[in-house]
């Protein structure tokens, strides 16, 4: 049994795609709710039909382009005692959807913010991935065009943590294949399409391998795991005379600290020397 608070905020997380992962907290919270304020009221209608709910509170739409205003309004409520629970179409509210603004709005006000946890696309999505999960980072969706892609790729390709990004199933193949463009063709990469629901698929592979499987009409809910850059890819040249120039103002022999970083950045010996020459001459210049 639950016991409510006056005042409070509640982000819920809903389902992903099977309904039964919705939570029996979930159900009763949304159910006692003074307002649920909804990403697609449409959606929440469905969702409480599907759960048996017969909602006590208003229900009202809670999408990007009112959050900020609508914020203000239910923060007020949310002072003056009533409870207002947030939820987006799935998942968790504030991860690439509504959520962010009004919890900073009660922040600010001294009103109290607490999460129903359930569903995580990302999370799901990293699990199941069978890449690294000690380590990630979540990029949310990537740019619209190729360019503006590639650039934000351009910057996380020497990332060293695993990736997770959301992508429209009309731009996985393009967005793959910028991906294969500005991390390689050998990057590993899982594609996870319709995460809990009927037709779950998730395929792995090269980057190179899911550019040629992906080339036919994908539907449903898409997320992309990449694997973070290895030692090699994570380090620059740069990084490497740099960290020989350290040592080598220590006291160690160039020798001895192009030996050193060789073997701590698990790359050949003969490129961080060639590169430390390379800078050197550089400088005669």
């Amino acid at each position: 049994m639950i016991v409510f608070v006056s005042g409070i905020i509640y982000l819920a997380a809903t389902p992903i795609g099977n309904i039964g992962d919705a939570s029996p907290r979930l159900v009763e919270v949304l159910q006692n709710a003074d307002v649920v304020a909804a990403e697609d009221s449409r959606r929440a209608v469905r969702l409480f039909r599907e759960l048996g709910i017969r909602a006590e509170g208003s229900l009202t739409s809670f999408y990007d382009a009112v959050e900020a205003g609508k914020s203000v309004d239910l923060v007020k409520r949310a002072s003056q005692g009533e409870t207002i629970v947030v939820i987006s179409d799935a998942g968790m509210p504030s991860v690439s959807d509504p959520g962010y603004r009004i919890v900073r709005e009660a922040i600010e006000h001294g009103v109290r913010v607490s999460v129903i946890p359930g569903p995580s696309a990302v999370l799901t999505a990293l699990a199941i991935s069978g890449l690294p999960v000690d380590r990630f980072t979540f990029e949310g969706f990537l740019g619209r065009k190729s360019g503006e892609r590639q650039s934000q790729l351009q910057e996380l390709a020497r990332e060293p943590r695993t990736m997770v990004f959301f992508e429209a199933p009309h731009r996985l193949k393009d967005t793959l294949a910028d991906m294969q463009t500005v991390l390689g063709s050998d990057r590993e990469v899982v594609v996870c399409r319709e995460l809990t629901k009927t037709y779950e698929e998730v395929i792995r592979g090269t980057l190179s391998e899911l550019v040629a499987w992906s080339d036919h009409e994908i539907l449903g809910e898409i997320c992309i795991v990449v694997a973070g850059a290895n030692q090699q890819e994570a380090t620059s040249k740069q990084d490497w005379i740099q960290a020989v120039a350290q040592r080598v103002a220590l006291g160690v022999s160039q020798r001895d600290a192009i030996a050193d970083i060789a073997q701590e950045l698990h790359v050949p010996k003969r490129e961080v020397y060639d590169a430390v020459i390379e800078a050197r001459d550089q400088l005669k210049k």
